[in-house]
Parts: C-alpha cells; sequence; structure tokens
C-alpha cells in the first residue's frame, strides 16, 4: 500500500493530510502550536486520534514517542554515532537504515522491508511516499514514519 504526504509550507503549526494511492484523505495530522516540546495528534477518515507522537524533554539524544490508543508502541531515538546516523526503534524488533538526509531510509523487520519512505524533490513543501508491506500495522509505521522524520529535524538544530 502506498501513501503520500504533502506538507504544507506556511501553516501555523504542522497540520497535512496522508492521502493513499487514489488520493482519498486516509489520515489528518496535527501539530499543537504552542506546547512543551513537540507533539502530533493522528486522526482517521472520521476525525477520531488514533495516535499520537510527542517529543521526549531533556533526554540526550532527540526522542519521540508514538502512542497508539493511549499505549506507548515504539520510541524513536537518534543513537550517538560519530560518522553516520543511526535511529534506534524500542519497544519493537523493528530496524531503519538508509539516507536520512535525503529522507529516503527503509524500516526492516529482521531482514524483512517493512515500509520504505522516498522525498519528493522540487516541491512545494515536503512531500513524502510511504510503500508499506502487505501485512503490517498501516497506523504505527505512519506513526513510526512521522516520529524519524521528526527526529531526523531535531538532530538538524
Amino acid at each position: 500500500m502506498k501513501l503520500y504526504i504533502k506538507q504544507k509550507v506556511f501553516s501555523w503549526g504542522d497540520r497535512f493530510t496522508i492521502k493513499d494511492e487514489q488520493g482519498n484523505d486516509r489520515y489528518y495530522v496535527e501539530g499543537e502550536v504552542f506546547s512543551w516540546g513537540n507533539k502530533l495528534h493522528v486522526y482517521n477518515e472520521q476525525k477520531l486520534e488514533v495516535a499520537f507522537i510527542k517529543q521526549k524533554m531533556m533526554t540526550w539524544m532527540p526522542r519521540y514517542e508514538v502512542y497508539i490508543n493511549g499505549v506507548l508502541q515504539i520510541a524513536v531515538v537518534k543513537k550517538l554515532t560519530l560518522f553516520r546516523q543511526e535511529y534506534i526503534l524500542e519497544g519493537s524488533d523493528w530496524l531503519v537504515d538508509g539516507d536520512y538526509f535525503a529522507h529516503n531510509y527503509t524500516i526492516y523487520n529482521g531482514s524483512e522491508p517493512i515500509a520504505t519512505i522516498k522525498k519528493a524533490w522540487f516541491t512545494w513543501g515536503d512531500s513524502y511516499e510511504i510503500n508499506i508491506s502487505d501485512g503490517y500495522n498501516e497506523l504505527l509505521v505512519v506513526a513510526s514514519a512521522l516520529a524519524i522524520d521528526c527526529v531526523i529535524d531535531a538532530s538538524k538544530s
């Protein structure tokens, strides 16, 4: 399954829609503008919150936690390395590898690819394609990809 994220350039806080291959709205994402740390709320088509991503403050390295139905599922943490960017998906057996600066990476379950995330260049705003393998939790993959993007952005500053 392919999903597409198109983030708006000049929105007040993060606010964007995730669409499926047919162009239908699949998820709505809204960030909190004035909060302690970054927070993203993910809503389904019925506008019910299905996932919550929050930045864990006061940590040595950038860390974002993914909650689904109020339960912590995965924490995305930047690993302290000298020459190469590495990220850990705590709470799962998933691994992530790729070119983080270009926002092109793959999430693996062992050696099996779960999802590939690719950034589209030369677009107005950030645009991404998420290609999810069959049999995996779509919402958890989407929320994890959003959290990884947040950690990458936090690592740049």
